[in-house]
């Protein structure tokens, strides 16, 4: 008589929309932005997959206020990615990046305040073309990009609270960076989010963003940016200690990659009107083979 072992049995539906979900994440990341895509990679697949869904849903905020065909329905289709923001909370989903960002805020706990953030960052750029001092500028940060960073650490895992604010401060220094090389194009659309106080104590106007002046005075404004974004930095990498190894590879990649961004930028003598400054394909590939080798060896550490 043949002993009949029963066959074990396949995933779920549910799991298979759930893994479908984070490949279309992942989709997204990779697609919108390569250097995030590869900076994940250190990470184990299930944390890789969470920030996969969280930057997928930033994508989601970011191509509503910043797709010009759509400028006329932003409001409305914010307001509307708000319910659905809510919803998705509730455990009540539809569509992919709402099945991955539920999944991952029921494994690593997290907090809706912070996906709000990203939303409320995303609606200032609706309502406010400039920003009078610093004080405002930073609360844009925070919500823009320190709020997507607090996602991460949470998927990471911390124990000590000091952790939460070297995220936050590294989160502004990459976000003061975005805004240095993206300059030229923010201008065209009408946000001028250099600090009008500090336009004024440069004697450099918005008439002369809109020429793509490179002198004297805009030189001196965006030294006194980039050093701002090292103050910045220098904070936000005293984190990597707070992190486990392969958490700490992904932030330092990160880190890495917007420091040669800066650096490039000062190296340019600040001229991000005549093209935008990025890494070579050289460069990401070296980043790449970097991280693929850093990330194996510590999975057999």
């Amino acid at each position: 008589m043949t002993l009949q072992v029963p066959a074990s049995p396949g995933p779920t539906r549910a799991a298979l929309d759930t893994r479908m979900a984070y490949d279309i994440c992942a989709k997204i990341t990779r697609a919108a932005s390569t250097n995030f895509y590869y900076g994940f990679q250190a990470l184990p697949r299930d944390k890789r997959n969470a920030i996969y869904a969280a930057y997928a849903f930033c994508r989601l905020c970011d191509d509503i206020v910043d797709e010009p065909s759509r400028k006329a329905t932003a409001a409305q289709e914010l307001a509307s990615l708000r319910l659905e923001l809510a919803a998705a909370h509730r455990g009540q989903v539809d569509g992919p990046v709402w099945t991955a960002l539920a999944d991952s805020q029921r494994k690593y706990g997290i907090r809706q305040e912070h996906l709000v953030d990203v939303v409320d960052g995303c609606e200032m750029d609706l309502t406010k073309a400039s920003y009078a001092n610093f004080t405002e500028l930073e609360g844009y940060c925070r919500r823009v990009a320190s709020a997507a960073g607090l996602v991460v650490l949470e998927v990471c895992g911390y124990t000590d609270e000091k952790a939460v604010q070297h995220a936050i401060d590294l989160g502004i220094a990459m976000q003061i960076t975005n805004i240095m090389r993206d300059l030229a194009e923010d201008t065209r659309n009408g946000r001028v989010y250099l600090p009008q106080d500090e336009l004024q104590r440069f004697g450099y106007s918005e008439a002369d963003l809109m020429r793509s002046i490179v002198d004297d005075r805009f030189r001196g404004l965006m030294k006194f940016q980039t050093d701002r974004a090292k103050m910045y930095f220098e904070s936000g990498e005293k984190l990597f200690p707070y992190l486990d190894r392969r958490s700490r590879t992904c932030a330092e990649t990160m880190a890495r990659v917007y420091r040669m961004l800066l650096s490039k930028i000062e190296s340019s003598g600040y001229d991000v009107f005549s093209r935008r400054v990025s890494l070579s394909k050289r460069e990401k590939l070296a980043l790449a083979a970097r991280l693929w080798l850093q990330s194996r060896l510590l999975a057999f550490a």
